[in-house]
């Protein structure tokens, strides 16, 4: 069985957190996946190429635990992950964590040098609205590159997050109970909800 989690289905679940309590995300979160998974499996059953399922197998979500790039990888993975970040109001790191990975593979010099106008005044700037923890002098490196960006300006501060969320909120993630439970449950499939 194969998940099936594109862009815009994790645009989606990002837009529905935003618009609910976090007091109950995780059951939200569970019920977003099984709502919009509907369309996204009679679609892949209908040219009979894959088998989606709504939520990972218990095995898929084990190998999460085994490396933080396990799970970033894996999309439901980096969707569950986000959530709780949000629900650890820090969701920022991997905001700015992903924006940076999208910013690498920017080719046009222009894009290049607007892109990292963006980033620097979402993530880095002193009161940016999803302003990262990062220390005065990566600040101040990322101000002075922009203007020229390059591919490595935001390499230092993505390191930083990086090892922030692996070392931090990864192990908190790992033993929260949202993840605990896509441990042992089964995966809900098309085919067990029409019998």
């Amino acid at each position: 069985t194969i998940c099936i989690f594109g862009k815009r289905t994790i645009e989606l679940i990002y837009t529905f957190l935003l618009h609910f309590s976090l007091k109950d995300w995780k059951a939200r979160l569970n019920y977003f996946l099984q709502n919009s998974s509907n369309s996204t499996s009679a679609k892949a059953n209908k040219k009979g190429q894959q088998k989606t399922c709504f939520r990972p197998s218990p095995e898929e979500a084990q190998l999460w635990s085994e490396t933080f790039d396990e799970l970033l990888v894996n999309k439901y993975g980096l969707a569950a992950f986000r959530a709780f970040l949000k629900s650890e109001f820090c969701e920022e790191n991997i905001d700015f964590w992903l924006a940076c990975e999208d910013y690498k593979k920017i080719k046009s010099p222009q894009k290049l040098t607007a892109k990292a106008k963006k980033i620097y005044s979402d993530f880095i700037e002193k009161e940016a609205p999803k302003e990262i923890n990062i220390d005065f002098q990566t600040k101040n490196s990322i101000a002075q590159s922009i203007e020229e960006a390059t591919h490595t300006c935001f390499s230092a501060a993505q390191k930083r997050v990086y090892s922030l969320m692996e070392n931090n909120s990864y192990p908190r993630f790992l033993e929260s109970e949202f993840y605990q439970e896509l441990c042992r449950k089964s995966p809900i499939s098309r085919d067990s909800q029409e019998t």
